[in-house]
């Protein structure tokens, strides 16, 4: 992988600074987006790049974590996705027609968990490190003996893109689409790699929770954190966001479509998003956006806490390493 232009200090556009608005949320302010890949590690689906008018909204200074997620379990009796045992009705319109019925055991509830190889392995077939756990749930990130008992201030995971819907609407707010997303993470800054500048995430100072060493065999945990950081362990963008690159990936709005940005035009153009899901490599799952890389990303596979990064998961699936903040219309 080609390396990142570096820069020592970012240039700050003249766009104004967020504002505290409402407790725990910034005020985003409005401008015009120019939405796509930003360097030689952008993805295909990340061009062209495109112009994008954005209105004023509210954020999430931090990802929404377990503590806020269990005042909405406990004031709404609510039961994530992971909670439930699976339908195979519902599963066999995500698989390649004639997918033999899995064993009831394996239908039980439970949801993604990563689990470390041996040794390299091809980074094209995410299967190798992603195991079905039963029992794994927003409760049990790891599986049923792992609890969050003392981490209240680490991201809620295993959140699949209904339960982020589910917590929103409860609390009053809403998932950002993508555009909304990338302008917010951007942080003020134009064309930069990321919510930081040019810098290489491996240089400097720690800035964000990714994974470091041989991925995903062989963690360092040089920034300190093996999983999950509590929110507000590095510093804040320029609008005073905290996580906006790596700790965990977070659900958008948006259906996920592999060439959506090929099919608009270079104007100014509104946020609203496909109108459905597109993945050729995924041709029986509808997916939905997610944005700013986790912990375990790396430059080698994905270097998903770059700004423009863009990449999909189902509407039903959980995994340890996916959460979400939500937005709110001024």
């Amino acid at each position: 992988m080609a390396a990142c232009k570096q820069e020592s200090k970012p240039t700050v556009t003249s766009q104004p600074l967020a504002t505290v608005a409402v407790e725990g949320m910034v005020t985003i302010p409005s401008g015009i987006l120019n939405m796509g890949g930003d360097n030689n590690q952008a993805d295909q689906n990340e061009y062209p790049k495109h112009r994008v008018e954005i209105k004023s909204f509210l954020m999430d200074i931090t990802e929404v974590t377990n503590a806020d997620f269990l005042k909405f379990v406990t004031a709404t009796d609510y039961i994530t996705v992971a909670e439930r045992a699976v339908s195979w009705e519902e599963l066999m319109t995500q698989v390649p027609p004639g997918t033999p019925k899995p064993p009831d055991s394996l239908l039980a509830p439970g949801s993604l968990v990563f689990a470390y190889t041996d040794g390299p392995v091809a980074l094209h077939n995410s299967q190798l490190w992603w195991q079905w756990v039963i029992g794994a749930d927003w409760r049990h990130p790891l599986g049923p003996d792992s609890s969050i008992e003392y981490k209240m201030n680490h991201p809620v995971v295993q959140i699949a893109w209904e339960d982020a819907k589910a917590y929103c609407d409860w609390s009053g707010k809403r998932l950002p689409t993508e555009a909304e997303w990338e302008w917010a993470a951007r942080g003020g800054l134009e064309n930069k790699i990321y919510p930081w500048g040019n810098e290489a995430v491996e240089n400097g100072k720690p800035k964000a929770n990714f994974f470091q060493g041989l991925f995903p065999f062989k963690n360092t945990k040089k920034d300190g954190y093996e999983y999950t950081a509590p929110v507000k362990s590095f510093p804040p963008n320029g609008y005073g966001l905290y996580d906006m690159s790596g700790n965990v990936w977070e659900l958008c709005e948006d259906w996920f479509d592999e060439n959506y940005y090929k099919k608009k035009k270079d104007k100014v153009s509104s946020v609203a998003g496909p109108s459905q899901s597109y993945n050729p490599r995924n041709p029986y799952q509808q997916e939905r956006v997610i944005r700013g890389g986790s912990f375990l990303c790396n430059d080698s596979y994905c270097s998903g806490y770059r700004n423009a990064r863009r990449m999909g998961t189902t509407v039903d699936t959980g995994l340890n390493h996916t959460g979400f903040r939500c937005v709110k219309d001024l």
